[in-house]
This record gives C-alpha cells, structure tokens and sequence, in this order.
C-alpha cells in the first residue's frame, strides 16, 4: 500500500438524514474506484461501510465507518456517517478529522430534518460543504421544476452561495449521466453500473440552459474577487485554468457551495465526484492551524496564542500545523471493539509522520503506547500500512488504555486537542440483568459499548438504588440492548426509572420520644424532647444541640442526630428522604445504668416519627431546567405541550435561521419519554438537554396517588 502525503489526501464526511443515499454511494464510488470487486448494497448489508450487526439488522448506520478509494494519485478517505436523528452525535464527531463535508440530499424528499442539523454542525466548526442531490434515478428527480424548487429550498436555508456546477442528463433512459459547467463538458454512463463515464458532446436540448448556469457560477465564483472580476468583465467569462483555481478557493473559504447529482444504484456520477473531489476539497495541509492547548514549557518554544490555567498547572493555547515537519501528534476520535481484533482506535495524524510499531506518548493519560500493526480501515477490513503522514487517517488494534478523544504523539511535545463536544443523553431507563448469569456479564459489556458510543451512560441512582443506562433515545437504548444481547451473551429487561422524589415538612412540631425497655439486666433507656421546622429547599437537615444541664449527657447526644437521621431516610409519607428541616433538640432524660447509644438513637426516631404527624408533611419531586432547539414553526405547539407537562416556560431565544431555543422548567416526572414526543412533534428536527434544578412541592392530587401506589408494595409485603 502507497503512502501518501499531505497534499494527496482528501479527507471527507458523508452526512444527511437517513435513507437519502450515503452509504450506496460510498460503494458505488468504491466499485468506480475499483476498491471494491462488486457494488454493495445497504439494503442487504454487502455495503462496505455497513458491517456493523445492528447496521444490516435495523438497515441504518448507527455509527461512523471509514473507508478509502485510490483516485489518479490521490487517497479520497471517506468517513460514512448515520443519518437517524437518535445516532446525528456521531455525525458531529466525524466532522473533527475531515476537510469537507459531502452533504447528501435525498432528490425524492429533499433537504429534511437532519440535512439541516448536520448543515449547522459543519457550519459551527467553518468546514467546508459540497451538495450531492443522490437517488437521481428515480422518476421523481426527472422532474426539472421539482429540481429547480429543490435548489430554492437549499438557498433559502442555507444562502445563496448554494449553486449548481453540473446539471444532470435526463430524458427517456432516465439519468444517465451529468453535464461538467467548469469544463462544458458532458459525461454518459452505461447502464451497467461500472461508474465509469464517457467525455461527449451536451446534448442540445441542454446547451442554453448549460451556458446560462455556467456564467451564474462564474460570477458567483468571482464575486468579491477585484482580479476575478475584471476578468471577467474584460473577457466575459473566466479561463478555465482560472476558474478550477478559483472555485477551488472559494468552496475552501466556504463562499461556494456546489451541488453535484448522482446515482449510487446505477453508479452514474460517482467517478465524477471522486474527480470533483481531487481537484476541489481541501486537503490537509490547507487547513487553518489549529489551536491546541499545551504545557507551559512546550508552549514557549512555539506560536502562543494566550494562556490558560486547567487546574493542573499552566498551560497556553499553541498553534499546530498539519505537516511532517512538526511533532507528532495524533487525535483519536472513534473506537471500535471488534470481537476477534479487541479495541481498535481510530485516529488522525494532526502533525508529524507516523511509522508502524513506533512507541507514542498517551498525553491524556500519562503512559506509552505501542503502535503495531498500523492500517488503514476499509470498512471491517484492516489495510496494513508503513507510515502514515500528517492529515492521514489510520487505525491501530489493542491499545492499553486509550480511548475516543485522546491525544497522543512524541514524548516531550505535549499537546491537547479539545475532544467533540457530546450532547447530554435525552432519555434514561432502568436496566436489570434477567439471571444471575447474566449479572455477571452486564458491567463488562456496557462499559465496552460506552468506549464505543460516548452518548452512553451506565449509572447507579443513589437513592433508588437502580441501575439506569441513558442514551439518545428509545431507538438507542434499544439498539444497545440488541448488542448487548448479540455480541456478549447478556441479556437485559428495560424499566422506565424510578423518579428519586423527596419528603419535607411544611409547619413546625414538637414531641418527646422515649424508649425504655426492660429485659433483665441492663435494661435500655433513652429519652429526648425535639423540634422539627421546615427550613429553605435545597438546605438539607440541620441539628441544633440545645440541652442546658446536662438533661442528656453529651456522649449520647450524637446518636438522637443519627437515629432522626436514619428515620428521615426511610421517610413518612411513601418511603422517600425526608429533607429540607431543621431538628431542634430541647430536653430529655437518662438513667445511670440503662442508657446508651442505641437507646438514645432509639428514642431519636421515635421522637421524629411523632413530630411528623404534626408538621404537615409533603411529597417534593424534581424540577428540571429544560432547553429545547427546534425550528420556529414548532414553537407554538411545544410551549402547549409544556404547559400540559405543569412546566413553566422561561423565556424564549431566537438563533436565527429559522431557529428558536425555549428555557423551560418542567418536573421529571413528565419529561421520563420526552424525548420520543419530541420527535414526533417536529419530525425529528427538535433537540433538547435538561438538567436537575430544584425541588418543589408535588401538586396534592398527585401525592396523593404517588403515596397509594408506593404504600401498595409494602401493604402487600405485610401481607
């Protein structure tokens, strides 16, 4: 296998909403590029990049794959992305290791939910887009005013930079090929889906509207360009040799955004857009520096750029180039756990060379790692490879302890790439093992899946003692079950969680708790006076000693605080904490020989269970602080639907471009299957994140249900 330099790579991503075509028209351009022998198939899990069981299983990608075509002197590595809005996470971290984006618009259904999310992320880190309209074969994209209403669409959205540079061929065959409107050139295909196509003649039915949508290109291309521009009016148009310099420019500095059309299922176009992307993407090293953090001492033999304290020590911000020539440093964004091959990271060479079985420096956690058995990944399949140079994306099996968003590179030139930014998960389930067996196998597993998928989380509640895993969403946690069931052997039941709601008291009370009891012997005696008031939400218990005279001895005082303690954590009303008052300890009584510790723990509790029958108790449940971004049409109806939650909306937030962030504060218990209802709402185009606020007190009507409903296991338990 050839390496390749800097300026022989073209590192790309392939995002748009599901089912518009991604991963048919990564296959196809393998097979064009003769990578491949035949043409997979998504649809019956032949296709390269989709290998994964739960891929072929559910016939979506549900996580990054990357493969790679030798194209007339380049390596085109492309990075295939899901498309389903509960998996889009993984679209974003695929952003991070590319140099454009290829965003791929269904020609059926045009730009849809996730085509307009995967278009903000790309936008949000300035990477470059280039438009592919996919699924050109079906009748529907024959239909030139739906075209030209699609690229409307398209311009609406996303601006008017959006602007054709081919047209396709259609007529009674079908598509069957496309029209180049840099070179005026048309290339046909065969039927036979080789992805190979023929320099011809444009046809006639198409010149006028070919040499109408070249000149649009040319002055879009040399709009805001003085030399361009007189050119342009000097000579009427732009030289070719120009114009492949200038829009390549302009696509890199994000003033253009082209749109190609193409066919995965017949492979018509796919050899155009490997050439489209050898001349016109970016490669590594024309990409901007980027801003690392590093150590105090590395950063003052380098470019600083402002300094930063993490809390360990100092650092400063550095600026790395993407050469050979600077230090090693590589970036992992994905892992994999293979059955066979273990832990396989996926990485990028953001500087330096990299050769196989060479020892790095894990600069996130502290210690070595070897190289071996460097490769590059098509697909499943691992590609042996020497080295690798700076911009390359490479893989490597069986690294000790390094994990999705670490960075790595030669010892004594530490630096730090800020890993993706990962949303907070959107729903949370209880999970327990069906047999002891199973039990055994469930920590293991899990924790394997969340080296995989960062938006994982695997966790113990505190209070009600389950184990919940949380994730994007139903689809998901679903899809994570399906795993854990295929790969390990471990088989799970699915709960909806338990909501860690909290008892209080609303007025004062006081009452004397006494235990005596007399068995022969030493007998057991405590007795002590307490007052209970409520105090602030979110003040926890406060003790008060106030016993004057020695009425208690100071020796037993500590255990009255730890039997109200315990009592308050078995709760009153429904079993749940009681919290937020303060205990007031007043008087009491002892005697020489029975009293002790546990008799005064004793009567502590029982002077706490009295005072709870006077001081008005009352059920607390979780309010959440809820964001949630979706398109402004869908406002209206969510802050409808909010208020039908017992949320109170806070505040709205334009984001421009048709968005709008609404601040809500909504109790737990009504957000447990948002996430699920907001989809459904606005089509999968809406996001929200949520965390804990405060407590408040649980409207009467449904205390009282919540009482009888957690009263009922212990009633039937008595019994």
């Amino acid at each position: 296998m050839k390496s390749y330099l800097g300026n022989e790579i073209r590192n790309v991503a392939f995002v748009g909403h599901a089912h518009c075509g991604k991963t048919t028209l990564v296959s196809a351009m393998l097979h064009a590029a003769k990578m491949t022998s035949s043409m997979g198939r998504a649809e019956d899990g032949t296709a390269v990049t989709a290998y994964d069981e739960e891929d072929v299983a559910r016939r979506t990608t549900m996580s990054n794959a990357v493969a790679f075509a030798e194209w007339q002197g380049v390596k085109v590595n492309l990075v295939d992305t899901p498309g389903f809005h509960m998996f889009v996470h993984e679209a974003r971290a695929a952003l991070m290791p590319v140099e454009a984006a290829v965003v791929v618009v269904n020609a059926q259904t045009g730009v849809e939910a996730v085509t307009d999310r995967v278009w903000k992320f790309a936008g949000d880190v300035d990477l470059p887009r280039v438009v592919v309209i996919s699924q050109m074969d079906h009748p529907k994209a024959a239909d030139r005013e739906g075209r030209e209403r699609m690229l409307e669409v398209m311009r609406e959205r996303w601006g008017r930079q959006v602007v054709p540079v081919q047209l396709p061929i259609v007529d009674e065959q079908g598509f069957h090929g496309v029209v180049d409107l840099v070179t005026m050139e048309a290339f046909f295909y065969k039927p036979d889906g080789d992805g190979r196509g023929t320099i011809g003649e444009i046809p006639a039915a198409l010149k006028e509207d070919a040499k109408a949508a070249h000149e649009a290109l040319v002055e879009l291309v040399a709009e805001g360009k003085d030399e361009l521009m007189e050119e342009f009016f000097n000579e009427g148009t732009i030289p070719e040799q120009h114009l492949i310099a200038a829009l390549h420019e302009a696509i890199r500095e994000d003033r253009i955004f082209p749109v190609l059309y193409v066919s995965g299922l017949r492979n018509v176009g796919t050899d155009h857009l490997l050439d489209f992307l050898k001349v016109y993407a970016p490669c590594p090293l024309e990409r901007e520096p980027i801003a690392v953090r590093a150590p105090h001492e590395v950063a003052a033999n380098g470019n600083g750029a402002g300094n930063r304290d993490d809390g360990v020590g100092q650092v400063e911000m550095v600026m790395r180039r993407m050469e050979d020539q600077e230090p090693l440093a590589l970036y992992v964004y994905k892992t994999m756990v293979d059955p066979f091959a273990g832990r396989i990271s996926f990485f990028k060479v953001v500087s330096g060379t990299l050769k196989s079985d060479a020892m790095v420096q894990s600069f996130t956690r502290g210690e070595a790692e070897r190289m071996a058995h460097l490769s590059i990944m098509q697909g499943r399949k691992a590609v042996e490879v020497p080295e690798l140079h700076a911009g390359d994306l490479g893989a490597v099996a069986k690294l000790r302890i390094t994990l999705t968003g670490d960075t790595l590179g030669a010892k004594g030139h530490e630096i730090f790439l800020e890993p993706v930014a990962m949303p907070e998960p959107a729903m949370t389930y209880a999970i327990e093992p069906k047999t002891r067996a199973d039990e055994d196998k469930l920590a293991p597993a899990l924790h394997k899946l969340m080296e995989e998928d960062q938006m994982v989380r695997f966790f113990r509640d505190p209070q009600t003692n389950e184990f919940l895993v949380a994730g994007a969403g139903q689809p998901h946690i679903e899809a994570l079950v399906s795993k854990l069931k295929r790969r390990y052997h471990a088989e799970v039941i699915l709960k909806a969680p338990k909501v860690p709601y909290r008892e209080t008291i609303r007025g004062r009370a006081e009452a004397q708790g006494r235990h005596k009891k007399q068995t022969g012997g030493h007998g057991q005696f405590g007795d002590c006076k307490i007052k209970l008031e409520p105090l602030a939400r979110g003040s926890g218990i406060e003790f008060v000693n106030d016993i004057f005279g020695g009425a208690i001895p100071r020796q037993f005082i500590p255990a009255v605080e730890k039997g109200v303690q315990e009592s308050a954590l078995r709760g009153y009303l429904a079993g749940y904490p009681v919290t937020d008052f303060r205990v007031t300890l007043v008087d009491g009584s002892y005697h020489d020989v029975d009293s002790s510790e546990m008799s005064f723990k004793m009567a502590g509790r029982i002077a706490f269970r009295k005072c709870m029958e006077a001081a008005k108790p009352a059920l607390l449940e979780p309010v959440m602080r809820v964001e949630i971004e979706v398109p402004d049409e869908f406002a209206g109806a969510l802050m409808g639907d909010l208020n039908g939650r017992r949320g109170r909306v806070q505040g709205m937030e334009s984001l421009g471009a048709g968005g709008t962030i609404i601040r809500a504060e909504v109790p737990l218990a009504e957000m447990l299957s948002y996430g699920t209802t907001l989809t459904s709402m606005t089509q999968g185009r809406g996001s929200f994140r949520m965390e804990m606020d405060h407590y408040d007190v649980v409207p009467q009507v449904l205390a009282d249900k919540i009482v009888a409903t957690a009263k009922r296991p212990l009633q039937d338990e008595e019994e």
